[in-house]
């Protein structure tokens, strides 16, 4: 089978490439020009019509990232003039579809183009895509979605009684006008946190329904000035030594927030924040967390509290029922809304692409983890041969997901560039190699910080944790550097 060029069957009209890519998101345009540097046959098939992912996706108001700039962008493509610290969604968005165009990605990017099946062929030793554009087959694919892509709406009872108008933040409705309104805000995670204080001046009232405070910390942000944009883009080297000290930093956060001692002084501080923000001490004791900071994620906001003190604020616990315009809070209090928003996060231990790859048992690999997500360096799962995920379960880390993109990006080239050499046509991910890993893994998840006990997304139905990385973000790197074919089931070609 020649793999180097892209072929069309003339009889069923599917069209061959040896890599499709599947999102052209940050992790999507990452392997898309590693595969172009390559020389690889591929393909990126992008279910909208422009670039982006997660920053095309969610535009609420102040949506921003929580990693800095310097640090949440590709090593290999630096950008000397970010605005701020920390970069908005718009800024994101563009700076992704800047990096496009500088490396001349986009011709190999098919819009419009949604996957709704991914089964593996065992006669031809290749993957068949069914889309809404059409069939197409590849030997390798890469699955660059990332785990925050459908949106998670709460099952609460008498939600479908609702008359107003709800959505939920990463499906934010522009054309909505919030002037006036009584506003239900559903959750206080990492989207809550920056669109209710934006939302807070011009709506009439909110009430927040939390059912768990998270551990907020201030945000460093500040605007980048002008001289500095003018010494990064002269002095490259300044902007990577930026970086560098970025990246240590996190390393740092990741090592040492195992330590009961570093928590508290960071918890001691987010208690300050919470007083400099809040001067009711009845509500001052609502957002106290009663979990270890970490168990959760951290979140960073400078106007979090200021905006839950307003008094057209209100800050209830979690929604229990919904009858009409009324919702009840579990305490059984309740309040009438015009609007609901969803700030509930997204399907991160069922991850909804689960649903549509069938591997070689023939069983949906949703069905295969059953509702609790494992793969081999979070990156290949058993029996997808020749598939590979991006941000899968157990790679979160306190770093930016540009840093572990491009660790696991390095190593499905690997894959792909040895296969090629050494005629290979399967790679599979081998039972015990992979149990042995993931063993170790939750074994060094116990006792830490992660799996101290809270609710949280880190941990799946079953009760295991399957999105942290207990180690460090190097050691994660030196695990993804390149493949060792010996880990794995290798079939070559007849």
């Amino acid at each position: 089978m020649d793999t180097s060029t892209t072929k069309t069957s003339a009889e069923n009209k599917i069209a061959f490439h040896e890599t499709i890519v599947i999102g052209a998101g940050v992790s999507g345009i990452c392997a898309a020009i590693k595969l172009r540097e390559a020389k690889v046959d591929f393909i990126v098939l992008e279910k909208a019509r422009e670039v982006g992912g997660v920053w095309r996706e969610n535009i609420y108001p102040d949506c921003a990232c929580d990693v800095p700039s310097a640090l949440y962008s590709y090593s290999f493509a630096p950008n000397p003039n970010w605005s701020r610290v920390f970069a908005s969604q718009d800024e994101i968005k563009a700076y992704t579809q800047d990096t496009v165009k500088r490396f001349s990605i986009n011709e190999y990017i098919h819009f419009n183009c949604t996957l709704n099946k991914c089964e593996w062929q065992e006669a031809d030793k290749c993957w068949q895509l069914e889309t809404s554009a059409g069939v197409y087959r590849a030997r390798f694919v890469i699955m660059a979605c990332g785990p925050m892509h459908i949106p998670l709406i709460p099952h609460i009872k008498g939600i479908e009684t609702f008359p107003g108008t709800s959505f939920h933040s990463a499906t934010w409705d522009a054309d909505y006008d919030l002037s006036g309104k009584r506003v239900a805000v559903i959750g206080s995670g990492g989207s809550a946190i920056q669109f209710l204080p934006a939302i807070q001046r011009k709506v009439k009232e909110i009430t927040l329904f939390q059912r768990t405070p998270p551990w907020v910390l201030p945000k460093v942000d500040t605007k980048i000035s002008d001289r500095w944009r003018t010494i990064f883009t002269r002095l490259p080297f300044t902007q990577k030594l930026f970086r560098k000290i970025l990246f240590f930093q996190f390393e740092f956060l990741n090592h040492n927030l195992k330590n009961k001692w570093f928590s508290q002084r960071l918890e001691t501080a987010a208690v300050k924040h919470i007083a400099r923000g809040v001067k009711d001490e009845t509500l001052r004791e609502k957002l106290k967390p009663d979990y270890s900071l970490g168990c959760k994620r951290i979140l960073l906001s400078n106007n979090w509290y200021k905006a839950l003190g307003k008094d057209n604020v209100e800050v209830v616990p979690g929604i229990t029922e919904i009858q009409g315009n009324k919702l009840i809070a579990s305490d059984g209090s309740s309040c009438e809304v015009d609007v609901i928003i969803y700030g509930t996060g997204f399907e991160v231990s069922d991850p909804p692409i689960g649903k549509l790859i069938y591997g070689r048992n023939g069983r949906s690999l949703s069905k295969q983890w059953a509702g609790s997500p494992s793969a081999y360096l979070g990156t290949m799962a058993e029996n997808c041969p020749n598939l590979f995920l991006t941000l899968g379960p157990n790679l979160y880390t306190y770093t930016s997901a540009f840093v572990i993109i491009e660790a696991q990006v390095k190593y499905i080239l690997s894959a792909i560039t040895k296969a090629r050499k050494k005629k290979i046509a399967t790679i599979s991910v081998d039972g015990d190699t992979s149990a042995k890993l993931n063993k170790d893994l939750q074994n060094a998840l116990q006792g830490t910080v992660w799996n101290s006990g809270c609710a949280s997304y880190f941990i799946d139905k079953t009760g295991r944790n399957s999105v942290n990385w207990p180690w460090t973000t190097m050691k994660m790197q030196r695990r993804l550097r390149r493949i060792k074919l010996a880990d794995f089931q290798i079939e070559k070609h007849q």
